[in-house]
């Protein structure tokens, strides 16, 4: 990209309007289905497990989309009202069982830093090749087995199903310990002063931990009652299948597209939001069907130019502004393979490499003189 290129050359303004009457027609034909579909994988399941297959992979299907528009709410681009966004948003969220406006507030800082690897170590939270260095030979493999591309199965399943339940009991165990300690050391505070004293470190406003809180409450119950009525072992066998699949897709989305040989990968000093929103975010090419689940999430750029454009605009936007993109990236579903190797960042080139690359350049570097 020419560094003349400027923000304020890209035409976004007119595709920043919300419609409440597309967004309203994408949440009734993306839930409305997926209901149906849990519907009707009762009755499929009583004839045939074989049968169940197909339907589990429009489940997941669905899911993502569910997920894609939670995303929309999350950056208050799906509805015109910031009320809209959060209801709906957290009506999403509980599909997957994530609480939205949580996960939104830590998305939200994967904009502003996009492409600034200092402070932004995507998804897998990856270490600089000079901290790999410093890892003993165990850990080294380790780290390379924790960040297999296989693991985003177990590792998207607990994101999803466990870690929103771990945070509120971390969190909770720590204020029962504050409020403990402190009471013991000054009996005279009540219990309304002593809650305020505390600091949560999973939540970061009254907002969040309401999400939180409201988020496992529905879900947990909702999870009690399905198991009731459609059977333990059926509710929680499908819904686990569906979770654990659409997360791992949606990892793989994620990943590539910001994971990509030759990504914009800089330090905090000289980073370019701009470099980061163009040559730190790719284009993924799929199939029309894909895009549609996905809700156009592939125009990725596009998007972190401005997060307030809905994903119903986002296809025109991108095309508006061609002229200006050609130094994006595009990936394919085939690139996945060696995207993944791109798990360490080489802060002193500004570039990822993969563990291979990181041990190849140590067997050539000259040995120090003695």
């Amino acid at each position: 990209m020419e560094s003349t290129i400027k923000k304020s050359d890209f035409v976004l303004r007119p595709y920043i309007q919300s419609d409440n009457l597309r967004a309203t027609f994408q949440i009734l034909n993306t839930l409305v289905p997926y209901i149906l579909l849990w519907a009707l994988a009762t009755r499929v399941a009583e004839v045939s497990v074989f049968l169940l297959i197909p339907i589990i992979g429009l489940l997941v299907l669905f899911s993502l989309r569910c997920f894609s528009l939670m995303h929309d709410c999350g950056h208050y681009s799906l509805f015109r009202s910031k009320r809209a966004n959060r209801i709906v948003g957290f009506i999403l969220g509980l599909v997957n069982a994530i609480p939205q406006h949580w996960w939104s507030r830590d998305h939200a800082y994967h904009h502003k830093t996009n492409g600034d690897w200092e402070r932004y170590r995507s998804i897998g939270d990856f270490l600089s090749t000079d901290e790999f260095a410093q890892l003993s030979p165990g850990d080294q493999k380790l780290y390379g087995i924790i960040r297999h591309p296989l693991m985003i199965f177990p590792g998207g399943f607990f994101y999803l199903a466990f870690k929103p339940r771990l945070i509120l009991l971390a969190e909770l165990l720590g204020l029962i310990s504050h409020t403990w300690q402190t009471w013991r050391k000054h009996p005279h505070l009540s219990l309304p002063h002593i809650f305020k004293m505390y600091r949560p470190t999973q939540w970061k406003s009254t907002g969040e931990f309401w999400d939180v809180l409201l988020n496992n409450i529905v879900v947990l119950s909702g999870w009690v009652l399905l198991c009731h009525w459609l059977g333990t072992a059926f509710f929680l066998g499908t819904y686990a299948i569906v979770l654990m699949l659409s997360a791992a897709i949606f990892i793989c989305i994620f990943f590539v597209q910001h994971n990509f040989e030759g990504a914009y990968a800089h330090q905090t000093e000289g980073w370019d939001y701009l470099q980061g929103a163009i040559a730190g975010s790719s284009y993924l090419a799929m199939p029309e069907i894909l895009k549609w689940f996905t809700a156009d999430i592939s125009y990725h750029s596009i998007h972190h130019l401005s997060e307030r454009i809905p994903n119903y605009h986002l296809r025109a936007c991108h095309q508006h502004n061609q002229h200006l993109l050609k130094q994006v990236t595009t990936v394919r579903f085939r690139d996945m393979p060696n995207c993944s190797k791109l798990i360490l960042w080489d802060a002193h080139n500004n570039q990822l490499v993969s563990i291979e690359d990181f041990y190849q350049q140590q067997r050539t570097q000259p040995l120090p003189l003695a």
